[in-house]
């Protein structure tokens, strides 16, 4: 088990969780119209995989700067995600 953490396989199954969730969630928008709009579905997901990213860099021993820029590109989805919510 402590192998799936340390060369990120982990998080790479939780990536691959998150893309079923987004395919479920495009698929009872599209059939039923109900759920989250698209834009902001995408935004939600891209911020928590651009955190899962950002985490596996971490894991596996990346550079600084690699794990940095996965934490700003989540930074800005986020606030992409916040402001199309803003009422």
């Amino acid at each position: 088990m402590s192998e799936w953490f340390a060369n990120g396989r982990v998080i790479d199954a939780i990536l691959a969780l998150m893309l079923l969730e987004g395919i479920v969630f495009w698929i009872i928008r599209t059939r039923y119209g109900r759920g989250l709009p698209l834009r902001a579905l995408a935004t939600l997901l891209a911020s928590g995989a651009a955190l899962m990213l950002a985490l596996r860099a971490a894991l596996t021993g990346a550079r600084w700067e690699i794990v940095s820029a996965f934490l700003v590109v989540g930074l800005f989805a986020h606030l992409v995600d916040v402001a199309t919510r803003w009422e």
